[in-house]
């Protein structure tokens, strides 16, 4: 499929903007009717068929989401419903008052935590089978910090002894952790992934979907790196949750724990991946929200577990150089 739009006697097919991933999304326009195509040259297993089961299982229960049509596997393709052409984050930005809209997310997290996952699913010939989060991919995203933001900020030799120093001090933060990784976890679940039509939530890009902390969706949804959401806000949608969820009958200050501990995590991570966007992928988009992931960071770290953490950040990394840093220079 080439760029732009091809007219195609009665079909109209598009060219639409994509994600960070490696898929091509296109745009098929037939009258009315319009479906996405979705081309996966890279990760094919993951980007099209554990997509295509992670969607049946939201679908199964009865979580709008985008449904398989065609497959075309041989040809690193897939047919799938179209969701619309409006995102939650296009429709939330502008609006002053947040919280409804946001409490309406929580709500959805809340079912996808409802899901009961089986010990596998199949596609064709292909069997899928959800992850579990452990320790070690917790330290295998986190690790992205060091491996592409550091990479650029450090010399070789001191990267490596601070990464020795941080991640020690990492594997015992995240042995804090009070909840099981036992909850159907959508693992990028924020605005810009969430499509409204005629106010009907869709969910999109669910291929990363694994067993995980309850807390994790949470993160994503109330630390986005792409939308600043007032302290009061965040607070209200943390007691929300609380409210509403399985664990309401926790004590609060356990949520919390956890949260912060997945956004320190998640941040660390998202650090990582957009310098990788950038310098792997040729996509500078997305460093403009380096500036805000590293103050979600600052204002996770003020919690007291992360004390020697924080300690050793400030020992080893010279903070205000590196949160400054121009990517563009190498």
């Amino acid at each position: 499929m080439g760029n732009g739009r091809i007219l195609n006697m009665n079909y109209k097919i598009k060219k639409i903007s994509g994600d960070a991933s490696f898929r091509e999304f296109y745009r098929i326009r037939k009258g009315k009717n319009t479906s996405i195509i979705v081309h996966a040259n890279k990760e094919k297993f993951k980007n099209l068929i554990t997509y295509s089961v992670i969607n049946n299982i939201l679908i199964l229960n009865k979580i709008n989401a985008p449904k398989l049509i065609s497959n075309h596997l041989k040809h690193n393709m897939i047919q799938i419903s179209d969701l619309g052409e409006k995102s939650f984050y296009n429709h939330i930005y502008y609006k002053k008052n947040k919280l409804q809209n946001y409490k309406s997310l929580i709500r959805l997290i809340i079912k996808l935590q409802k899901i009961k996952i089986k010990n596998s699913y199949r596609l064709g010939k292909f069997k899928i089978k959800l992850k579990k989060y452990s320790l070690v991919n917790l330290h295998k995203e986190s690790d992205l910090f060091f491996d592409w933001y550091l990479k650029y900020c450090l010399k070789k030799n001191s990267l490596r002894k601070i990464k020795k120093i941080l991640r020690k001090e990492l594997n015992n933060v995240y042995k804090k952790l009070i909840f099981k990784n036992d909850t159907f976890v959508h693992r990028d679940f924020h605005a810009s992934n969430i499509m409204m039509k005629k106010d009907k939530l869709g969910l999109i890009d669910s291929q990363d979907a694994i067993l995980g902390n309850p807390l994790y969706d949470v993160v994503s949804l109330i630390d986005d790196v792409r939308i600043k959401l007032p302290n009061s806000l965040q607070k209200k949608l943390i007691e929300f949750y609380h409210s509403k969820s399985k664990l309401r009958n926790e004590q609060i200050e356990n949520l919390k724990n956890d949260f912060d501990i997945l956004s320190l995590q998640r941040n660390l991570k998202i650090l990582g991946i957009f310098v990788r966007l950038f310098k792997r992928d040729h996509k500078p988009y997305y460093l403009k929200y380096l500036s805000y992931t590293w103050q979600l960071i600052e204002k996770r770290l003020k919690n007291p577990l992360f004390k020697n953490l924080n300690y050793q950040l400030k020992k080893n990394l010279p903070l205000k150089k590196i949160k400054k840093k121009n990517f563009y220079e190498n």
